[in-house]
């Protein structure tokens, strides 16, 4: 399966207008700069609610970019594949003797420009710790970690600074969390209480 850029079927334009529309009636609106990097992972957090999706396809038009996520290679099966790859995705191949952080790292190194997005909580429910995967793909492929932000107090979202992996994950992360610290999820109840993981991928 190819995952060159290619042009978008009327289906996920059609779908991303709504989302769009969806986004700008909620009187959300995007704040900050692209960092101009042509890769990175983009962390999407805190994640507690549905509406985070929204929102962020939303900024992410707003802001011009066109972020990448993973998803497991069955959902790109006919008659879905156009979709999921307009939609940015990138099959994971589960049945691989190779791991999804080892794919990522090599999908980066395939491409020019790639911006995957990761939600490290991994579910919108209440979390202690986030998975470390995002952190050992920026490791691995040597790229830097960009901070995305939905703040649901002023309805403003947009791109933190570029943290460039140390390899001391706690040490990275505190920095990380001093960011995160300023803004409020949907549901705060569910936000992160402790980002430092407990190591698995």
């Amino acid at each position: 399966m190819s995952l060159t850029e290619r042009q978008p079927s009327w289906l996920s334009r059609l779908f991303r207008r709504v989302l769009v529309g969806m986004y700008k009636s909620g009187g959300w609106r995007a704040h900050g700069v692209v960092p101009e990097l042509g890769k990175f992972v983009l962390i999407a957090a805190p994640h507690t609610s549905n509406w985070d999706f929204v929102y962020f396809l939303g900024l992410t038009e707003d802001l011009g970019i066109r972020p990448h996520f993973m998803a497991k290679a069955s959902l790109f099966r006919w008659p879905f594949t156009n979709f999921m790859l307009d939609m940015g995705g990138v099959p994971v191949d589960r049945t691989s003797n190779k791991n999804y952080v080892q794919q990522m790292i090599e999908e980066f190194d395939r491409r020019d420009e790639f911006m995957l997005t990761i939600a490290p909580e991994g579910t919108r429910g209440a979390v202690k710790a986030w998975k470390t995967g995002f952190y050992h793909i920026a490791v691995g492929a040597g790229v830097p970690l960009v901070l995305g932000m939905m703040d649901y107090d002023s309805k403003t979202g947009g791109l933190g600074p570029a943290i460039w992996p140390t390899g001391d994950y706690k040490a990275d992360m505190a920095e990380v969390a001093k960011i995160y610290a300023k803004v409020r999820p949907k549901h705060p109840a569910k936000g992160m209480t402790e980002i430092f993981a407990r190591g698995d991928a």
